[in-house]
């Protein structure tokens, strides 16, 4: 389970997070939502440890993490799908998803055949350079590559971005299956509402840096979420 609270960001003298507050539990999907520019991608940062906090406590199963860097949050189980994939475009799609093992023990080094069950394309292309994919296989890779971690909270940044309507179903797929096993907590930033609706266990809406609502599907209205996230 993740916990955090009070979490606040600052990039130089400008202050972009506000006292943030927030739990993401195992099983579930927890949908972080807003419009561009109000913070979702600057906590997605802190929590992978891509970005210092300013203040505020973040606890992963009762451990505090505040201040860990990517790699140690890596190791403990932070898996990170930043906004825009940064896939390896000379690397293949064996190579790219290798670079998963630096968060594992060294006898965990190989690329579980359930990746593949989530994502045949990979399979079918595996020698194919990361640069050469489409947008939406990009994405899946960037999926299986933190995947690869074996994470026990998955961050998901904006992953129906640019993605086509086929592939956008199967990614949905993919995270409903991934929720059900029940072995993570994520958490979903995203701006397609629908997607993001039908997926979610628990929202959260932000606006200038500051949570302006949250609850669960049986307690937020569907309408009060999309009048929150909206311009």
């Amino acid at each position: 389970m993740l916990e955090f609270k009070d979490i606040s960001l600052h990039y130089g003298a400008s202050q972009i997070l506000y006292d943030i507050s927030m739990t993401a539990e195992v099983g579930k999907v927890c949908c972080l939502m807003g419009t561009n520019g109000v913070g979702k991608t600057s906590l997605l940062k802190v929590l992978s440890g891509t970005h210092p906090q300013s203040g505020g406590s973040y606890k992963l199963n009762g451990e505090e993490v505040a201040g860990s860097k990517a790699h140690i949050l890596a190791a403990k189980g932070i898996g990170y799908v930043p906004q825009g994939r940064d896939v390896f475009p000379l690397m293949t799609i064996q190579e790219n998803l290798e670079t998963g093992f630096a968060c594992l023990p060294k006898d965990e080094h190989e690329v579980p055949d359930h990746i593949f069950e989530l994502f045949p394309v990979l399979k079918q292309m595996i020698n194919r350079r990361g640069g050469d994919l489409s947008g939406g296989q990009q994405q899946q890779l960037a999926i299986a590559r933190a995947l690869i971690t074996k994470p026990k909270l998955l961050l998901l940044d904006e992953p129906t971005e640019g993605i086509q309507p086929n592939i956008i179903t199967q990614i949905g797929e993919v995270i409903s299956h991934l929720r059900d096993e029940g072995n993570m907590a994520i958490i979903l930033v995203e701006q397609y509402f629908d997607f993001a609706y039908d997926l979610a266990d628990k929202f959260y809406a932000m606006r200038r840096g500051k949570i302006v609502l949250d609850g669960s599907k049986d307690e937020v209205e569907k309408e009060k979420l999309r009048e929150a996230v909206s311009v």
